[in-house]
């Protein structure tokens, strides 16, 4: 919080103190709205404030659910994505990242899936747990597939813009995107509980807004308040993030140059996660087993229906992430 305040200048502390502690606007303050709207080049009316990333997929879920109603979602993906579409009876397509094909995705493979009843489609750039990224071409090829058959198209954006090669635009500059965003992931302040939601299309907005209306009323006016100043400074937020994933990246690097034969992966191209494999194939769970045994947290494959994988996480600053690396090393070390 500290650290927060201190990147505006003026008595910022004072301003929070004086602040009424009531309802905000079930859109978000104009205060933050406007902010999300400057930084993603739309008017702050296309804007959406909600409770994190979780809430914005609630409400698309929310949306899409329709008898016969079916959904297109990458797989491995985020669990809950398809925990929620189920919830609704909403029917799930998923389309495949390949390690062969460096979990980039397939156009044909989507556009197979896609159908009258098709809701949306999803993708997650950059994506977790892979840390694989789509091109600006390929985005834009599948934003205009949706555009042209009336399909939702929706981009969840939360770790962008953390990249670790080629950057890649928000896919807010596409006309009929619906973007998602949130204060948990680039902008490390999962705490504030804060997200957004980017659509030009006033009728799905007024839809969002209503349900947003039911299901959390609104936001915290201090936490909306703090999620402007963020924004405000993101340049400096992003600039951290960048710097301690790609340090910690580094440290990755050398760890599977030194594990190959046992461990594979594929290095990842943004975010702040990776998705390696054992290279025999075994039992993903039972290996964080064991590296949880010596005080590392890894999740394991199989809750993203992958069981020889593992998901890693190396947004962690200070040298917790180092010492980390030492004790996982350990235990790869004995699987030789």
């Amino acid at each position: 919080m500290r650290e927060l305040l201190a990147l505006e200048q003026g008595d910022t502390l004072a301003r929070l103190l004086d602040m009424p502690v009531s309802y905000t606007p079930a859109t978000g303050t104009d205060e933050l709205r406007t902010e999300i709207a400057q930084m993603h080049g739309v008017e702050p009316a296309d804007v959406q404030v909600v409770t994190g990333g979780a809430e914005a997929l609630l409400i698309l879920f929310h949306h899409a659910a329709a008898p016969g109603s079916n959904v297109v979602l990458p797989h491995p993906g985020f669990p809950w994505n398809e925990a929620m579409a189920k919830s609704f009876g909403i029917e799930v397509r998923p389309y495949h990242l390949r390690a062969e094909n460096q979990f980039r995705i397939e156009l044909d493979e989507i556009r197979d899936l896609v159908d009258g009843n098709t809701r949306f489609v999803l993708v997650n750039s950059p994506h977790n747990p892979t840390g694989s990224v789509l091109s600006d071409s390929e985005m834009e090829a599948l934003h205009d597939f949706c555009a042209d058959r009336g399909t939702g198209f929706v981009s969840d954006e939360v770790y962008h813009p953390i990249y670790h090669g080629s950057a890649s635009k928000s896919a807010a500059r596409l006309e009929r995107a619906t973007v998602l965003g949130d204060f948990s992931k680039a902008l490390c302040l999962s705490g504030l509980r804060m997200g957004w939601l980017i659509d030009r299309n006033a009728a799905r907005m007024e839809a969002f807004k209503n349900a947003r209306s039911y299901f959390t009323v609104s936001s915290s006016p201090l936490s909306e308040a703090l999620a402007s100043i963020a924004i405000r400074h993101r340049g400096a937020i992003y600039a951290r993030a960048q710097s301690i994933s790609g340090a910690n990246l580094a440290l990755l690097d050398q760890l599977f140059a030194e594990c190959k034969g046992v461990l594979n992966w594929v290095r990842p191209a943004g975010g702040m996660t990776a998705f390696p494999w054992l290279a025999d194939g075994g039992d993903g769970r039972e290996f964080c087993r064991q590296i949880a045994r010596q005080g590392v947290l890894l999740a394991p494959g199989d809750c993203y229906g992958m069981a020889p994988h593992f998901r890693i996480g190396f947004a962690a600053s200070g040298d917790g992430f180092a010492k980390a690396l030492e004790r996982f090393a350990t235990i790869v070390c004995a699987l030789r």
